[in-house]
């Protein structure tokens, strides 16, 4: 294209929250264009991976969960408007030491929320759920009302909701840069350039190049996912729910089996940086894989060595590991969500929610504070 076309607000990125912040602005009439350079539901970057877990007990920091709760809300009223399911309820076992940071942190947002959260000692959790191996010196803790999110149908929703209610989305048409102009935005991208009297910026792993001014760290990580073959009793339809445990080694976590591919498994912890978001090593590394199946064989042992399914996602993690949510220090009309730490695709709808509001009406009505840029870390 060639010249401007004028918009209400840009949003950059059309992932998980980007696509939610679309919705959002078409919901208020806002003449809104999103701009990627992939399609809705892509897997080049950090929404995607078949599934994503849905919790409330946070142990990442008690302020989340009233954002979790309004998330709870808002993919529910998505799913109605879409009749479709997006959220399966399976329940989720957090297995770890007992003082530990894991069970300390949940029993903690459990009692300050008055959240419905089960305190099991290792053998209730083997009684509970027998696909499971729990050593005596951990125990866990269950949430019941938790569950898991379908991850690319929920971008999808999100994505052909907001261009039903009349906004664009424009792939294969990545942002190269923005600058603040007069009172609004200019937006250039590989094709040409467009203005807006508002931008909204949601890029992933892409956002710290687009933030750079800031000086917010950011790092990248490479985030491998796997599914094994498993025996039925790993089944959602045979009660076993998603799972997180901390262990020496490192952090875990799991969602049951939902169809042939058999159980979804991971490592929260470590990941190698990433340098270039489009030159990510997207292979199978056989150090990653030999660490989620040290940790199947001690605590799933009924789960395969037969891999069924390998794929990378991306971590963009802050220094505390918690969200950067803010509006832009010098340009009040350009607000963000950048650094979502490998935990933020739960309250994607909330987040959405609350950059438009934030770029439409200068607040957002969710308790966002915590998650400031101006923060001490």
């Amino acid at each position: 294209m060639t010249g401007k076309t004028t918009y209400d607000c840009i949003v950059i990125g059309v992932g998980g929250v980007g696509s939610a912040a679309l919705y959002h602005l078409a919901r208020r009439g806002a003449k809104a264009l999103g701009l990627d350079r992939f399609p809705p539901g892509h897997d080049r970057g950090s929404s995607h991976g078949e599934t994503r877990v849905l919790r409330q007990a946070y142990i990442e920091h008690p302020d989340y969960v009233p954002l979790a709760q309004r998330s709870y809300a808002l993919w529910q009223e998505l799913a109605g408007k879409r009749r479709e399911a997006l959220y399966t309820e399976a329940g989720f076992l957090q297995v770890g030491p007992a003082e530990g940071a894991v069970i300390q942190g949940v029993l903690e947002s459990a009692k300050e929320h008055r959240l419905d959260v089960e305190e099991l000692s290792a053998t209730d959790v083997e009684r509970r759920f027998p696909a499971f191996r729990v050593p005596e010196s951990m125990k866990g803790v269950f949430e019941s009302r938790a569950g898991f999110l379908a991850v690319e149908a929920c971008v999808r929703a999100h994505a052909e909701e907001a261009i039903r209610l009349s906004a664009t989305v424009r792939s294969d048409e990545p942002a190269l840069s923005w600058k603040a102009e007069g009172t609004g935005v200019v937006v250039t991208t590989a094709r040409g350039s467009y203005s807006a009297g508002s931008l909204i910026i949601a890029a992933g792993a892409w956002a710290p190049a687009l933030l750079a001014e800031l000086g917010i760290p950011f790092e990248v990580r490479r985030k491998p996912l796997f599914w094994f073959a498993a025996e039925p009793s790993y089944s959602v339809s045979n009660g076993c729910p998603c799972f997180f445990f901390e262990t020496q080694k490192g952090l875990f976590y799991g969602v049951p089996g939902i169809d042939d591919l058999g159980v979804k498994a991971a490592e929260h912890t470590g990941g190698d940086p990433v340098e270039n978001p489009l030159e990510v090593d997207r292979g199978l590394q056989v150090e990653d894989q030999r660490r989620v199946e040290e940790f199947l064989e001690a605590h799933l042992p009924g789960v395969s060595r037969a891999l069924t399914k390998h794929v990378v996602c991306l971590y963009t993690m802050t220094q505390d590991e918690h969200f950067v949510v803010d509006r832009h220090p010098t340009n009040k009309h350009v607000a963000f969500a950048a650094g979502l730490s490998g935990h933020g695709f739960k309250f994607v709808p909330v987040l959405g929610k609350a950059l438009a509001e934030l770029v439409l009406e200068g607040k957002a009505q969710a308790p966002i504070g915590f998650l400031s840029a101006g923060r001490k870390s």
